[in-house]
């Protein structure tokens, strides 16, 4: 992650965990190949960031997953587009790798947010538990002082 890059944050409603985030995203990317778009991920918005230079400077989005920031995934482009009945709206292009970050508490907010970069989680080392171990069972590690 590039320091001082500016994110989103957003909340994956309806997402149960890291895991979950990532069935869901591979079952989107695969419906986008059959239906002959190439494997292109995407979160849907109705507001278009003003600030968008700045997020795809190295900018992230950071995903919220039961009240709490759990992973992030780089944005990779951002586009505008208008709906059937003339409503505008973008897409969040997203990169299909997903880093998951320490869990940081975050409450529940509506759309997305800017998230400075020194706001932000950092990623899971390894010894925190980002090599598989159950994020639960990290954290509780961590506040044992075992991790």
């Amino acid at each position: 992650m590039t320091s001082g890059s500016l994110h989103l944050i957003k909340l994956a409603v309806g997402i149960d965990d890291a895991g979950h985030l990532a069935a869901v995203q591979e079952r989107r990317l695969a419906e986008s190949v059959a239906a002959g778009q190439g494997p292109r991920l995407f979160h849907v918005t109705r507001n278009m960031p003003r600030r968008s230079a700045e997020l795809l400077d190295g900018g992230s989005i950071f995903w919220v997953i039961k009240g709490r920031i759990r992973v992030r995934q780089r944005l990779l482009d951002i586009e505008p587009d208008t709906d059937r009945e003339g409503r505008r709206y973008c897409r969040l292009m997203l990169e299909a790798e997903r880093v998951e970050t320490q869990p940081w508490p975050h409450r529940a907010i509506q759309g997305w947010r800017y998230l400075p970069a020194e706001s932000a989680p950092p990623d899971l080392t390894p010894a925190e538990g980002g090599d598989g171990l159950p994020p639960e069972m990290a954290a509780e590690l961590r506040d044992l002082g075992l991790l």
